[in-house]
């Protein structure tokens, strides 16, 4: 899942710069696992199952889809069904059966008893039924890319938000998806085609619930890349057309082949990059043939848009295929944490980088600019270690490291390939690494462990140990070493110091606004009376929707003496208010990575090498 690209308004207010909190994750842990879960509970045996999934100008009305499964009681006993907590991807407990409603089960005509044994698993008595449907409206109002959302004229979900499965039956059962909607209504996923027309078929759930859909009055082209289908869906119809569209479709272009490189295979047959352009968003969440991102208006045409595009197709190697051990298989009743969240999304953020760089879609001035804010981010958060912060993120913890496993494990992607590349002379790098264990774990059915990926990396780097690089700076809290590694690539780092004005919160958007998800105690915000909860509106004169809000407030505050008045407006349940704040300032150390032009020949080999996914002496391609 991509949360790296923070609005000038977060970096703003944060204490500790941060990503932005979805929706989805606010609340998130409130449930580690279904009550009973550890008991022992099967449903009877099922067969044949058949999803219909309706959407059109009645059920968007309501607000949302119906969905009717059907199946065949193969067996004896109560049929249960549950719904997944969680999406893969999106490593918070988001409990999907809360949106269910007008749950019902019958056999033919006859009304079936039911009820629940759990918050998000339905006990159904088919009373010697042998084929049953159930069917329930699922509210899809949640703006998140992990979730649900319906419009008059369209409608995103994830499979994991409305397909039932039977409980205690493992995951390896083939079914039928069917779509009705509206003739002239388009729908796009990466499912499988089912022989009817809006018919898809999966052999098993894993896949069924991975390959979320788009319903809908939407855009819908395709193209050809490396020998294989890409799909491109767009919501709303127009929103990203024309020179912007042709833009996009150019970078998928070249972002493909270096990612397809590190691995040496494309693991797909076709890829579908879905969108939807809304104001105030900046994510997207990765799935095993496909993505799904929320994109404010702004990011159309910039680098932006292409860098969370290659994150996320990064994914469909590295998180997809490739998984930490605790991630295999995926459990869809209760949380997964990994301490390697920082290897399969921090690593994926430096390969993002790399792929922009290596497609010629940036230079490697952008690389290193990217890099810097990287470091600078880091610097102004709390300590903390990188396994901590992956395991860490299930609870959204409020002192702004929820999501820092993205830059800091960036970062220490580029450290590791540095270190991989120097101590080979450059003969190997983290893309052996990771294109070895793709091989020797993915492709054998398993994930990777701690100790196999230092393994890998120690092959790399020709017998190196990374035992302290590990105990320093990923189970560890210490500084990253910059003045040593970033001279092994022929780069340096600067740094300049200025003082900046802070409001001491760190910031979320939802659909009702901005939203104070933790406030830094003593700061400016917390001393007027914020509290987590409120929504901020206004900060002087300045509102705070306004995209450009960063800018304004330095530019109108940055001069000021500290301890100036400062009226800040937020919106508490029904109420707003305006409370008295004073003026707070942070001497903020900015950092710039740079070209050292001084390099040595191996240094200089070593740079051209990250840039152009090279390895060998005279920068011969990768393996």
């Amino acid at each position: 899942m991509s949360l790296r690209f923070l609005s000038l308004l977060t970096l703003v207010l944060a204490h500790v710069a941060g990503s932005p909190v979805p929706a989805s994750a606010q609340g998130a842990g409130r449930a580690a696992a279904r009550p009973g879960a550890a008991e022992s509970r099967r449903s009877a045996p099922l067969a044949n199952l058949r999803y219909e999934v309706t959407f059109d100008s009645a059920t968007a009305a309501e607000g949302g889809l119906e969905v009717a499964l059907t199946f065949d009681v193969a067996g004896p006993g109560a049929v249960l069904l549950s719904l997944p907590v969680w999406t893969p991807g999106a490593y918070d407990v988001s409990n999907f059966a809360r949106h269910v409603r007008r749950f019902s089960a019958r056999a033919g005509d006859r009304e079936l008893d039911w009820d629940k044994i759990d918050p998000d698993t339905w006990r159904i008595q088919p009373g010697g039924a042998r084929t049953v449907t159930v069917r329930f409206r699922y509210l899809a109002d949640s703006l998140d890319n992990a979730m649900a959302w319906a419009r008059p004229d369209f409608v995103f979900f994830n499979g994991t938000n409305v397909f039932l499965y039977p409980e205690g039956r493992g995951f390896d059962f083939p079914a039928t998806v069917t779509v009705k909607t509206r003739p002239e209504w388009q729908v796009a996923t990466g499912m499988r085609p089912g022989g009817a027309p809006r018919t898809y078929r999966e052999a098993n759930y894993h896949d069924l619930v991975d390959m979320p859909f788009f319903i809908g009055r939407i855009d819908l082209d395709s193209m050809q890349i490396e020998g294989k289908w890409q799909r491109l869906a767009t919501y709303p119809a127009g929103a990203l057309a024309g020179p912007a569209r042709a833009k996009l479709w150019d970078d998928l272009r070249r972002m493909t082949p270096p990612q397809v490189a590190v691995f040496g295979e494309q693991p797909w047959d076709t890829y579908t990059t879905l969108i939807v352009i809304q104001p105030g968003n900046g994510s997207a969440l990765e799935h095993q043939n496909s993505h799904l991102g929320l994109y404010d208006p702004q990011f159309i045409g910039t680098p932006i848009l292409a860098s969370i595009t290659a994150h996320e197709m990064f994914h469909a190697w590295n998180v997809k295929r490739l998984r930490p051990a605790e991630l295999v298989p995926y459990e869809y009743e209760r949380w997964q944490p990994t301490p390697l969240l920082w290897v399969s999304e921090g690593i994926t953020d430096y390969y993002a980088d790399l792929a922009l760089v290596r497609g010629g879609i940036v230079d490697s001035a952008a690389f290193m600019a990217s890099t810097s804010e990287k470091i600078s981010q880091v610097s102004l958060a709390e300590p903390v270690a990188l396994e901590d912060a992956s395991l860490s993120t299930w609870i959204q913890p409020t002192d702004g490291t929820a999501y820092l496993y993205y830059p800091k494990g960036s970062l220490a992607g580029l450290m590791l390939d540095i270190m991989i590349r120097d101590a080979s002379d450059n003969r190997g790098s983290l893309d052996d690494v990771l294109r070895e264990l793709y091989r020797t774990t993915y492709k054998r059915g398993r994930g990777f462990t701690t100790d196999e990926f230092y393994a890998a990396a120690s092959r790399a780097a020709g017998g190196r140990s990374f035992a302290e690089f590990h105990e320093r700076y990923i189970d560890g809290r210490e500084p990253y070493p910059w003045s040593t590694v970033l001279p092994l690539a022929g780069m340096r780092l600067e740094a300049d110091s200025t003082r900046i004005p802070r409001l001491g919160v760190n910031t979320g958007r939802d659909s009702a606004g901005v939203l104070v998800a933790g406030l830094v105690p003593g700061g400016a915000l917390a001393a007027a009376g914020a509290r987590v909860g409120d929504y901020l509106v206004q900060v002087g004169e300045i509102p705070v929707e306004d995209q450009t809000f960063g800018a304004r407030f330095r530019g109108r505050y940055g001069r000021e003496p500290e301890g100036t008045p400062l009226t800040v407006t937020v919106r508490r349940g029904a109420d707003t208010l305006q409370l008295a704040a004073r003026l707070q300032f942070e001497t903020v150390v900015a950092y710039r990575v740079t070209a050292d032009p001084a390099a040595n020949e191996k240094a200089v080999r070593i740079r051209s090498g990250l840039f152009r996914g090279t390895t060998g002496r005279q920068g011969t391609p990768g393996r």
